[in-house]
């Protein structure tokens, strides 16, 4: 497997995916090297033994390593909290696979966009070859365009099969005004792989309409969710005003502006609402100056970007959770939502749209007075937020990690068979 983040330094459900994935497939006895980039200590050697860092095997048949790379963080909006320091993942071994042994080398929480990011994937694709030229496995599965390049330069190299995980596209990031070179690496990973797994039936007709791939090519594996052991359903709130939850990074695709304009709606019906924008991104300087050129200061707070814990606060002291995405491969956020008995008004433009036919309240997410309604009924009547919780617990009862696996597995079976 090749990735691009994991717990505890994520920056979306990229990272939250990977994690429950591989743990998953642990649980199927199956043997995954997971390859992670690697920030390049100043001074050190560009290439050979002194750069690289090897894997260690842990019990459970799950192993890390650590590609040197300039960067390890493709989303600009999960910069260090103050006084934090980047660290080793040895250090934050008690946060990842409790009861497995895994053991993690090397990888920082550095990094981002800046400066030649297609290059920098190159040559992390190059190392990855170089890395892994003496391991033995089956079969590649690269998660989300930064690391297609690699998986196909591994597959010229091995001639394995490469199954591709599209958690997103550039047309989600992006909308029609795409980045042309991010599109054409999308596009010939795409068309490269042996088989292509898509997060959501959204995401497919994405790749079939705009990338030009067979349907038949591409199979739906909706994402899993992790049970949360300590969400309470049933927890009170708080004695604060009623409080409505955005959680994402604050850029286009998640619809942050739309968010904004329906809080002026619902405070025009309800002035005693508190509004959290939890997250951060390059829309974030501009979503607050909108805050405050609409004399909405005292009513909406931005947090900035929240880790762990934090997130299940954030969660617990909500009353709504509006996901007002303009598109979104999946939103693995409104799942978590309904773990901590928060109802949930979901955009129709999302992966968890199909997940959740009877658990959330779903609208366009441009349709600001829709959402504002929404957010008032749900305010004004909690009956009926609970009954939405309970239709979307059932829901999401069998939506589990291990399904996931189990159908990820019948991809590398059938790539297998295709591919020989």
């Amino acid at each position: 497997m090749l990735g691009w983040e994991f717990p505890p330094f994520i920056s979306g459900g990229l990272g939250t995916a990977c994690y429950g994935l591989t743990r998953a497939m642990s649980r199927l006895d199956l043997q995954v090297l997971f390859v992670l980039p690697k920030a390049v200590d100043a001074g050190a050697p560009a290439g050979g033994e002194g750069a690289r860092t090897p894997h260690i095997v842990a019990p459970r048949r799950v192993a890390f390593a650590a590609v040197p790379s300039a960067f390890t963080n493709p989303y600009q909006s999960a910069p260090l909290l103050a006084g934090q320091t980047a660290q080793p993942f040895q250090a934050c071994a008690a946060m990842l696979l409790e009861g497995y042994s895994l053991r993690i080398v090397g990888t920082g929480a550095d990094g981002g966009y800046e400066g030649d990011l297609i290059a920098r994937i190159g040559e992390y694709g190059q190392r990855c070859v170089e890395m892994t030229r003496h391991e033995s496995f089956d079969l590649i599965h690269a998660h989300d365009w930064v690391t297609y390049p690699a998986a196909q330069a591994l597959a010229a190299a091995t001639g394995k099969p490469m199954v591709i995980h599209v958690h997103s596209t550039e047309f989600d990031r992006s909308g029609l005004d795409v980045n042309q070179p991010v599109y054409e690496i999308e596009r010939r990973g795409m068309h490269a792989a042996t088989a292509i797994i898509a997060v959501s039936n959204l995401t497919k007709r994405t790749c079939v309409q705009h990338y030009g791939v067979s349907p038949e090519k591409v199979r739906v594996v909706h994402n899993g969710i992790e049970p949360a052991a300590d969400a309470s359903a049933d927890e009170p709130r708080g004695d604060g005003p009623p409080t409505v939850l955005f959680l994402g990074r604050i850029t286009m695709q998640k619809g942050p502006e739309y968010f904004v304009n329906a809080a002026q709606r619902v405070l025009e019906k309800m002035n005693n609402v508190r509004f959290v924008v939890a997250g951060w991104g390059d829309m974030g300087p501009a979503m607050i100056q909108q805050v405050a050129a609409r004399g909405l200061g005292a009513h909406v707070r931005f947090t900035g970007f929240l880790r762990g814990r934090e997130v299940q606060q954030a969660y617990r002291m909500s009353d709504v959770y509006v996901m007002p995405s303009v598109s979104e491969p999946f939103g693995l956020t409104a799942l978590e939502a309904v773990q901590h008995g928060v109802p949930v008004v979901l955009s129709n433009n999302s992966g968890a749209a199909e997940v959740l036919p009877r658990g959330a309240l779903k609208l366009d997410y441009w349709d600001i007075d829709r959402m504002a309604d929404a957010v008032v009924s749900l305010l004004r009547y909690p009956q009926l937020g609970r009954e939405l919780c309970r239709h979307a617990r059932a829901e999401i009862s069998s939506l589990t990690w291990d399904l996931a696996a189990k159908k990820c597995l019948d991809v590398y079976q059938a790539a297998a068979d295709d591919y020989n």
